[in-house]
């Protein structure tokens, strides 16, 4: 089992900064993919950035957001420049296992950019 805790979420201006967190505990070794979802308001939740081997981002935020871990503190970090009033939602952070076979949520962290 993979326990997720996401934090750093907050209010900002359009054109500010934030660095989300998601610090893992438990079966970290076992996990094989790092993803930051967001879900707004109304909207279906949408992956913002993929990492396995490599990271993709989604075009809306590709050049502004940033995906980094840390393996030593078993965090993964999610640097969002930029930021614009249509970035406003939940992030969540997911990991998986192999083949995805167990995938773990976060409880989310709220972003909210004032235009």
């Amino acid at each position: 089992q993979v326990h997720l805790v996401e934090s750093g979420g907050g209010l900002v201006q359009a054109g500010g900064s934030l660095r989300l967190s998601c610090a893992a505990s438990g079966s970290v070794s076992s996990i094989k993919y790092w993803n930051w979802y967001r879900q707004a308001p109304g909207k279906q939740r949408e992956v913002v950035a993929a990492s396995g081997s490599s990271t993709v981002y989604a075009d809306s935020v590709k050049g502004r957001f940033t995906f980094s871990r840390d393996n030593a503190k078993n965090t993964v970090y999610l640097q969002m420049n930029s930021l614009k009033p249509e970035d406003t939602a939940v992030y969540y952070c997911n990991a998986g296992t192999l083949y995805g076979i167990s995938v773990y949520w976060g409880q989310g962290t709220q972003v909210t950019v004032s235009s």
